[in-house]
């Protein structure tokens, strides 16, 4: 599997990024240096693409299928991209608060630790839907790394679209997120601007 090793605040700054949209609360003093010239329109494009891939952990291969996917499902494809992109399971066990970050969410779906409807899943990309219910496995609740991953996350805001239940480590997704609930800062109608080309 190929992995980013670059270093997280490092990539953060290059993307024009605030840490916190990865769940880490570290802030780099470093400035970077920009040169004055204008960005081009392809440019600002890569960056947006860049941006969503480096949020959601995504390489390029399965994000160009989501892309492709999205466009075929008919509607707004920038809102459909970023819809599925939320569905995924180890985003949606970021968000519920029951992982510090993203790729913690990924590890934790990786080691087998997650149930969804009462079946195990251990696919971080699992598309999640409306109505499912998210638990972490009641053999690993009572560890100590949960404990202290909610001492992190526990003021951490749960988005209206899913109900968390921090003390039975349980959510359940209420309905697909709509595009203006997403807070998250990438401008979608760029990255399928680059895509359609």
């Amino acid at each position: 599997m190929a992995v980013n090793r670059v270093p997280v605040l490092k990539r953060c700054r290059s993307l024009g990024l605030d840490p916190v949209y990865l769940g880490i609360d570290k802030k780099s003093t470093r400035q970077l240096r920009r040169s004055n010239r204008k960005m081009t329109e392809y440019a600002l494009q890569l960056r947006e693409k860049q941006k969503a891939k480096f949020i959601y952990g995504v390489l390029e291969k399965p994000f160009r299928n989501y892309y492709e996917k999205a466009a075929r499902m008919g509607g707004m494809t920038g809102s459909n991209l970023m819809s599925m992109l939320e569905l995924r399971l180890d985003n949606v066990i970021f968000r519920l608060g029951f992982a510090r970050t993203r790729r913690e969410a990924r590890q934790i779906v990786d080691h087998k630790h997650v149930m969804v409807n009462g079946k195990q899943v251990n696919i971080p990309s699992y598309q999640v839907s409306a109505g499912d219910v998210i638990e972490i496995k009641e053999g690993k609740k009572s560890s100590q790394r949960y404990k202290d991953i909610l001492e992190v996350t526990g003021g951490r805001l749960v988005p209206e679209w899913l109900e968390a239940d921090q003390e039975a480590l349980k959510g359940t997704v209420k309905e697909v997120p709509a595009r203006e609930v997403i807070d998250v800062p990438v401008d979608e109608m760029l990255i399928v601007e680059l895509y359609s080309k």
